[in-house]
């Protein structure tokens, strides 16, 4: 047996051994056939107290997350990544939101570990939640409520929610609506959700990027990103419906050096190979590599070539295929016009780059956004129905038409080879 189908096999196992403890209200076939798979996650980095209100001890946070992929039973992973100290909790419930911080009738759930309501997190790590017996349709949006006992000074979170958290002093975990919470656009301590699904089509397809990925300029609660807009696509096809997308962009992030967030190659296991199931990996990102050269020319450490943003993805891709999965390169979208961002020799290497994603055969196959984002008539910048006026970040209708352009053939079957892809042995 290989060493991925063995690792599949011990995952089924646990999962279900998990489940038997839980009360599953699965069949014995499903028993035999389920597995968890990641439905909604982030990617988290270090953040510290500024003029913002921050999670504090003694104080509810509730936060609202849009799943993609439904399941029988759930399961939520905390995480204290980036923490100088433990984040103890006294406890923490889900349950199905409603708007405005609310919570629906019926769905209030508490969370357990080990089979324990009250945590402590040490720095560096993430929890598991017990499986929760409350099912999950595609696309539900969940309330995950922390009541926090101890938190670290370095706080663990993902600036780039689009989404409304709700904080509120004492314990509301089970209330129905939290009428006098501060707002923050902002997560903080969640990494993820998984389901537990009989399907054996469920799988995930993770998307590694920046803040184009992130959602910038997006509605803030109205799941408006390009991978939003893929999934809703992927669900409704019916060879892809049991495939969930997780959207692990960070805005500033980079390939090769920290910037907002530890850089890509750092943060690769925590973020693409922690999360079950995931079987394609979505490469998009290396803009910002490229893009903050000009401010740092003089540091030649933070200095990143094309051949070293092509270094960053073998890297990626060797490291993805050793884990069974699939990686599909995305090329980068134009960004003249972008302030101190572009320059002619940025452009050069953005064009080096593409050309090695289109042709190099290294990648699975390819996600060409930069064929349908560019103006035909001046390739270096965006298009007018795409730009959102900064010229770097695409509009919520040209999220969209990336969304519109992605062939949902790449998901439909991991193992089959989609007509034009190069085959992995002539990587270059």
């Amino acid at each position: 047996m290989n060493p991925s189908r063995r690792n599949q096999h011990q995952i089924i196992i646990l999962s279900l051994a998990i489940v038997a403890l839980a009360g599953s209200h699965l069949s014995a076939a499903e028993e035999r056939m389920a597995s968890w798979v990641g439905t909604w996650g982030t990617a988290l980095l270090p953040e510290h107290a500024g003029k913002d209100p921050v999670p504090e001890a003694g104080a509810t946070l509730r936060q609202v997350v849009h799943v993609s992929l439904g399941g029988a039973q759930f399961r939520v992973r905390l995480s204290n990544a980036f923490g100088a100290g433990p984040l103890s909790l006294y406890g923490a419930h889900v349950a199905l939101a409603a708007p405005d911080g609310a919570i629906q009738p019926g769905t209030d759930r508490p969370l357990h570990f080990a089979g324990q309501p009250a945590i402590s997190i040490p720095p560096g790590a993430s929890f598991l939640s017990d499986p929760i017996d409350l099912r999950l349709t595609p696309q539900a949006d969940v309330a995950i409520s922390i009541y926090l006992h101890e938190v670290p000074a370095a706080l663990t979170g993902h600036p780039g929610s689009r989404a409304t958290s709700y904080l509120q002093s004492g314990d509301a975990l089970a209330a129905p609506a939290l009428t006098e919470a501060t707002k923050l656009i902002h997560w903080y301590f969640i990494d993820g959700i998984d389901v537990l699904t009989s399907s054996p089509r469920a799988a995930a397809i993770a998307v590694l990027g920046d803040s184009i990925t992130d959602g910038h300029g997006c509605t803030t609660d109205k799941n408006d990103r390009w991978p939003d807009d893929l999934f809703r696509r992927v669900a409704a096809h019916k060879p892809t419906a049991q495939c969930s997308v997780l959207n692990l962009g960070i805005g500033g992030n980079r390939l090769l050096r920290d910037g907002l967030g530890p850089n890509a190659l750092a943060r690769f296991d925590r973020d693409v190979l922690a999360p079950p199931g995931v079987r394609w990996l979505v490469v998009f990102e290396g803009i910002n590599d490229i893009g903050t050269r000009l401010k740092a020319r003089e540091q030649a450490a933070a200095f990143a070539s094309a051949d070293d943003i092509i270094t960053a993805y073998r890297q990626i891709i060797a490291r993805a295929k050793a884990h069974g999965i699939r990686v599909i390169g995305a090329t980068l979208t134009p960004y003249e016009g972008a302030g101190f961002y572009w320059s002619a020799d940025g452009e050069a290497d953005r064009q080096t780059v593409n050309k090695w994603i289109r042709t190099s055969g290294c990648f699975d196959a390819v996600i060409d956004f930069d064929a349908v984002t560019r103006d035909p008539k001046d390739p270096a910048r965006l298009s007018a129905a795409v730009d959102s006026g900064d010229h770097l970040h695409p509009s919520v209708a040209g999220y969209k038409i990336m969304a519109d352009s992605v062939d949902l053939e790449l998901f439909e079957e991991p193992g089959a080879r989609v007509a034009g892809t190069p085959e992995p042995n002539r990587c270059k």
